[in-house]
């Protein structure tokens, strides 16, 4: 390493000190009186030469400190912020975010739904024409759409659509009166694109003779029957069975069934329901 070198690490690593090269003393010591009464001198570190180089002069300039790698800016001190609790002046709340309501809707009660609501008349599929009726037993008269010998059996209404889709039931007044709130029954007619507004529930209040279609087409003009139950129409009792669709005399489409109470849990004859509703309406 040469003269520089050794100079310029030293002056980095002592940074506040300042360090000369002298060469060595070949001058005789002074007297003892003399050294005493003058100051001694200031004698620096005597730095070895390696072998075989010159001596360094014995005065040399200092030289020129090394630049120092460039410090680092300064950093702000990071505060850590305290709790609201704690701190002695606290941030004031933020102010609160009043975005607009938006308009709400107005109750839609079932009276103003089917207010708007168009009646629908089902469209009836290509269907077969019923058999003939077995002979009458003796004393007995086979019914006619125009004349029936239970033509005096009552029944009553729900509905006010008297050409749309006419549900034959035989039900107690009031259990008859909830009908139109069946779970099971509207899941049918939404099946079939419908509410209960298209339809007329007839009751037949009987306990085991039918209602004759010609007292019907006096009130209704509907030429579609869905039956829930046993012999609740004069015309269909010898010549329909359960699930199979039939016209009646060309114009009168009608399908039998099991009573409601007995296909709302029954999965078995609700699936043959729906392939026979299927068959009748062409859905």
């Amino acid at each position: 390493m040469d003269n520089a070198a050794t100079l310029a690490f030293f002056q980095n690593f002592y940074t506040e000190a300042s360090l000369y090269v002298v060469s060595e003393p070949t001058a005789a010591l002074q007297p003892a009186d003399a050294s005493a009464a003058a100051p001694a001198p200031l004698v620096s570190a005597v730095v070895p030469q390696p072998t075989g180089q010159p001596a360094a002069p014995p005065a040399m300039a200092k030289p020129a400190p090394a630049p120092l790698p460039p410090m680092p800016p300064a950093v702000a001190p990071v505060i850590a912020a305290t709790p609201a609790s704690v701190s002695p002046h606290p941030a004031p709340a933020p102010a609160p975010v009043v975005t607009a309501a938006a308009p709400v809707a107005p109750a839609v009660t079932p009276d103003s739904a089917m207010a708007g609501h168009a009646a629908v008349t089902l469209t009836l599929a290509p269907l077969p024409a019923a058999p003939a009726a077995p002979p009458s037993q003796p004393g007995r008269v086979q019914p006619t759409p125009t004349q029936s010998p239970v033509a005096h059996i009552p029944f009553s209404t729900l509905g006010s659509n008297f050409g749309g889709l006419v549900i034959l039931v035989r039900l107690p007044e009031a259990q008859f009166r909830k009908l139109p709130r069946n779970v099971f029954l509207n899941n049918l007619l939404k099946a079939l694109r419908l509410i209960m507004e298209d339809v007329v529930l007839v009751n037949v209040e009987h306990d085991s003779y039918p209602v004759a279609l010609c007292s019907l087409r006096q009130h209704l003009g509907a030429r579609q029957f869905l039956a829930f139950g046993k012999n609740l129409l004069d015309v269909a009792v010898y010549t329909t069975q359960p699930y199979e669709p039939v016209l009646l005399y060309g114009d009168t489409a009608f399908l039998g069934a099991s009573e409601i109470e007995m296909l709302e849990y029954d999965a078995g004859r609700k699936k043959k329901l729906w392939q026979s509703v299927q068959r009748m309406f062409g859905v």
